[in-house]
């Protein structure tokens, strides 16, 4: 009772602190809540005896600091992510049952901004695509839009994918990044030559992720409530503007940080200037394919003259309250689709759709859907069962298909859409392959300051290729895109611009 009357005699504020003192001093605990008696030394066999395998606490907390990193993801190790909402605006109800686009809808969003190719510690000023992957918690599902800040790629084929990614990284033998290698690769890979010359403009070194683009890269298709399709492109567009930087003023950053891109949009979210990015669509008819004089589900290329529709705006208004629990294990994958949006005949989207899921059953374990970041608004219902860290809630006997204890249903309505289909199976490239045009009209888009950094940054890594062939291969590709993209650039690596004309003049767009 004493007790009891002396605090009822403090002042409120003085209770206040002795109830945040006593929330500030909860003991600490194992895994298991027992509380942990000493945190700074081992238990011994006396005070000069070796340490007891029977400190729990001890090798709990070794056992957990070893297993504290999941495998780094094999490309966009390198990321910062926010939490925001997207706001649907502009009506494309008619192309697509996708709920997410039902005007006035908001959907809670997680997004992951990412270099690719560099590993987890690698500095954010280095040439490289910055990925830009957004997962909506719909009401119907997960959706992922997993792209690019640039609105091509490299390849076409995803048969070509795990080589592209191997040349790029450090080689096997050195551990160190390689243009020998990886231009060695792309010589004979001339649609690769849009890519890099996006790659090696500015546009290689974004100023930071606020003030970046973003592209889903794909066609996608969207389906509406009888089946039928469109297909589609999406892309982010940034209110913030788009900043790139050059190659000096990378350098002069990176000298003094290596975090700027991710602690500038930390910062911004804490000062309460939201990033905000508009969500455009531009849509093709089916019968609409034929008609372009390149084949439009190939990747390495644009929609030029096919008009946007804003379709959203998103806001991004929350930093992660735990890296690791969000932004690391937060598991991105194109197959993560919902009702009235499907993937189209592109043919490395079709291998995405199947590596990046396989990447995240890899890294995280097969159940990285059940994490907090991970997981989706509506209700789960698979009869996927089991395997490394299920904290799920299954109940019931039945786990298979067909059943009548009761019957999952299963409505008519979500099928997929349906692709009539002729020909046979076979192993071919795509019939029009406009290698180089793209990335010829890019070039030409450049204003003559842009143009002239793009020469020197492409210069500084083909100038390091000791093999000719590959060299004057490449010099070819951008000569084929446009002839004085080639002439400067042949003299800037003190290469034979009669040679290089020459080669160009033989290649097939």
């Amino acid at each position: 009772m004493r007790i009891l009357h002396s605090s009822l005699a403090l002042p409120l504020s003085a209770l206040l602190c002795i109830a945040s003192s006593a929330d500030a001093q909860q003991p600490l605990t194992r895994d298991n809540g027992a509380p942990v008696g000493d945190n700074q030394n081992s238990q011994t066999a006396g005070p000069d005896g070796p340490v007891l395998l029977q400190d729990v606490h001890l090798i709990q907390k070794l056992q957990r600091f070893d297993r504290e990193r999941v495998p780094e993801r094999v490309v966009h190790a390198r990321g910062t992510g926010a939490h925001g909402e997207f706001v649907a605006a502009g009506d494309i109800t008619r192309y697509t049952r996708a709920k997410v686009f039902a005007p006035g809808t908001t959907t809670a969003v997680f997004v992951r901004f990412s270099t690719v190719i560099h590993g987890n510690h690698s500095p954010e000023t280095l040439r490289d695509p910055r990925g830009f992957a957004t997962k909506f918690y719909t009401n119907e599902g997960n959706w992922d839009l997993v792209g690019n800040n640039l609105p091509v790629f490299f390849i076409r084929d995803a048969m070509k994918f795990p080589d592209m990614v191997h040349s790029l990284k450090p080689a096997p033998d050195t551990n160190l990044q390689d243009p020998n290698r990886f231009f060695d690769f792309f010589s004979h890979v001339p649609e690769s030559t849009h890519m890099l010359t996006r790659l090696y403009s500015d546009l290689g070194t974004p100023a930071s992720y606020r003030f970046m683009d973003g592209n889903g890269v794909h066609a996608y298709k969207l389906v509406d409530a009888n089946g039928a399709y469109v297909y589609a492109k999406f892309r982010w567009d940034s209110r913030q503007g788009e900043k790139n930087l050059s190659a000096a003023e990378a350098a002069k950053i990176q000298s003094s940080s290596f975090n700027h891109a991710s602690l500038d949009l930390i910062e911004a979210i804490k000062r309460g200037e939201y990033p905000q990015w508009d969500l455009y669509v531009q849509i093709v008819q089916p019968e609409q394919l034929d008609k372009f004089d390149f084949d439009p589900l190939d990747p390495t290329k644009i929609w030029t003259d096919i008009p946007e529709t804003k379709v959203g705006t998103m806001t991004l208004n929350r930093n992660p309250a735990n890296v690791f629990q969000e932004t690391e294990q937060s598991a991105f994958a194109p197959a993560n689709l919902v009702p009235g949006i499907e993937p189209s005949e592109d043919r490395l989207l079709q291998g995405r759709v199947f590596s990046y899921a396989d990447t995240q059953l890899h890294r995280i374990g097969p159940n990285a859907h059940q994490l907090p970041i991970n997981a989706s608004n509506a209700a789960v219902n698979s009869n996927n069962q089991d395997g490394r860290s299920n904290a799920g809630a299954r109940t019931g006997t039945v786990n298979y298909e067909p059943s009548r204890m009761p019957p999952k249903r299963q409505p008519a309505e979500y099928r997929y859409s349906q692709l009539s289909l002729s020909g046979t199976t076979q192993q071919a490239r795509i019939a029009k392959t406009l290698n180089f045009r793209q990335a010829g009209e890019f070039y030409r888009s450049l204003s003559a300051a842009e143009q002239k950094n793009l020469i020197a940054n492409l210069a500084g890594d083909l100038g390091q290729v000791r093999d000719d062939a590959t060299l004057y291969a490449m010099l070819s590709h951008f000569q084929k895109a446009d002839a004085d993209y080639g002439e400067r650039l042949s003299r800037a690596v003190k290469a034979e611009p009669a040679r290089v004309r020459s080669l160009a003049a033989a290649l097939v767009e």
